[in-house]
């Protein structure tokens, strides 16, 4: 099941014509997940084709406007079109306190349940969602005074491919006994003899990795949610002329971007949070690609597909379990 990684919205601080303030979804089975939500993101998902009715969980990086701003008037909205399923919220400390502060958006008022996750002001962070296929991990980033978190959605490694000429070959008989070697159980043959998942099943398959690190100056945090990812979106806000104020402001340049996407081992880099001194973002682009070839500046909804068949191990023999 391919996954879509889709950049909504990748201005810094204030919009221009062709930028729109801090919103990216991940779309899979369906099934939404919203980073940021700064002004405007209502229309930016509808612009993508996502319903706000499939957006499961809205992750928060910090408590600057152009990140959060559009929060309350999406959960307003869901309240109106009557949503009846729950969202999860994760926040950054503060986050509850603002959105009982705008009426109409206080989470424990709202018509349809929400779960609220609100980080630990100490920085004591880890997974703060998970489902049966994926979980989303949070670390700390480094963005001045800002308490502010990245996040990596990783789907979990799933059995290896089920062979059933080779079940067939071991005399299992096809029906339950073949689901229940595919779901990691041995099962015993009409014969007596025990046959086990890994007679049967090829190599583990692990699943896809993005991760959103925005925001930040390069840090250990932003380092560790990139590691091996195979969808970086990294903060370069400036060119590497403008370090100084990089890092003055709490962000990165393009090249910082490409480096933490090389030493980190991902395969792929999108360049967002892209200050309006910009209008043509290119030169972003060949700075980032000087240090990491596979470097891009984030194209707003696009879809930068995620296919986890691509990093399947090659196929070879089940090694035959005494």
């Amino acid at each position: 099941m391919k996954t879509d990684v889709i950049p909504l919205g990748t201005a810094s601080a204030v919009p221009t014509d062709e930028r729109h303030l801090s919103a990216l979804a991940v779309e899979r089975k369906g099934q939404v997940l919203l980073f940021d939500c700064g002004e405007g993101t209502q229309y930016r998902l509808r612009e993508a084709g996502l319903s706000w009715a499939r957006i499961e969980a809205i992750f928060v990086t910090h408590l600057h406007g152009d990140h959060c701003y559009g929060l309350p008037g999406l959960l307003s909205t869901m309240e109106l079109q009557q949503r009846a399923d729950p969202v999860t919220l994760v926040l950054p400390p503060g986050g509850p306190g603002m959105l009982r502060a705008v009426p109409g958006a206080t989470p424990a008022r709202l018509s349809f349940p929400v779960h609220v996750v609100e980080a630990d002001a100490a920085g004591t962070l880890g997974t703060v969602y998970e489902t049966d296929e994926i979980i989303v991990e949070a670390r700390r980033l480094d963005h001045r005074e800002a308490f502010t978190m990245g996040f990596r959605v990783a789907e979990r490694t799933r059995p290896g491919r089920f062979d059933p000429e080779r079940a067939r070959a071991l005399g299992v008989p096809e029906g339950p006994a073949f689901g229940r070697l595919q779901n990691g159980c041995p099962v015993t043959t009409p014969d007596g003899t025990t046959v086990r998942p890994g007679q049967v099943l090829g190599p583990p398959r692990p699943g896809v990795v993005a991760a959103y690190v925005t925001d930040t100056r390069p840090c250990a945090g932003g380092r560790a949610l990139a590691e091996e990812a195979d969808l970086l979106y990294h903060d370069a806000t400036f060119a590497d002329d403008h370090a100084a104020r990089a890092d003055e402001t709490g962000h990165s340049t393009a090249r910082q971007a490409a480096t933490v996407a090389r030493e980190a081992g991902a395969t792929r880099l999108l360049l967002g949070h892209l200050s309006a001194r910009y209008p043509d973002p290119a030169p972003l682009e060949r700075e980032a690609r000087s240090v990491f070839p596979a470097a891009e500046v984030a194209e707003e909804l696009r879809r930068y597909e995620l296919d986890p068949r691509e990093k399947e191990p090659d196929p070879v023999g089940p090694a035959d379990e005494s």
